[in-house]
C-alpha cells in the first residue's frame, strides 16, 4: 500500500526545524536575560558561575583503596548471608 503524501519536502521539513530552533532560542534568551536581570550577581560568564561549574566537574572519588576493602568484604558478608536465608526458605 503507498503511503500517503503530506506534501512536505526534506527541504520544507529543514525550515521548519530551523524555525523552531531559532525560536525556541529566543525564547532561551529572553529567560537568561529574565534570570540575569533578578540575579544580577551571576551575569554573562559570571566568575561565580564558572567557579561552580569547575567544582562540580572536578569532583573525584574519596574513597582509599583500605574504605573500598572494607565494603567490599561488608557486601559479601551481606550477599552471603541473603543467600543462606534464601536457601532455608526454600526447605
Amino acid at each position: 500500500m503507498p503511503k500517503p503524501s503530506s506534501g512536505l519536502t526534506a527541504g520544507k521539513l529543514k525550515e521548519f526545524a530551523r524555525k523552531g530552533a531559532e525560536h525556541a532560542l529566543q525564547e532561551l534568551r529572553a529567560e537568561i536575560t529574565a534570570i540575569e536581570r533578578a540575579f544580577p550577581e551571576l551575569g554573562r560568564g559570571g566568575q561565580a558561575v564558572r567557579q561552580s561549574v569547575a567544582k562540580a566537574t572536578k569532583r573525584a572519588r574519596t574513597m582509599s583503596a583500605a574504605a573500598r576493602k572494607a565494603v567490599s568484604q561488608r557486601m559479601k558478608k551481606y550477599w552471603a548471608e541473603r543467600r543462606k536465608a534464601k536457601a532455608k526458605m526454600k526447605r
